[in-house]
């Protein structure tokens, strides 16, 4: 099982993929109108990585709640 911090840091890995990906398609879209190359090159790979992101929030949910950080301490 994940730790709670473990668990934040997969959670905002997530958002920072998925947002960023979204903003490489958006600039890609608007760059490929004056450099085709390029402007294509930014698509696929905002896509790749909101894609990645999207496939992480599965995993998230895989994992369930976040075990107890010292379960030593509790007893």
């Amino acid at each position: 099982m994940a730790t709670a911090i473990e668990l934040k840091r997969l959670q905002m890995l997530i958002w920072v993929l998925i947002f960023g990906g979204l903003l490489a398609l958006v600039l890609g879209l608007s760059v490929r109108r004056f450099e085709a190359p390029l402007g294509w090159v930014l698509m696929t790979s905002g896509a790749v990585l909101a894609g990645v992101g999207a496939a992480l929030i599965f995993l998230r949910a895989k994992l369930g709640p976040p075990s107890p950080e010292n379960p030593s301490l509790k007893e």
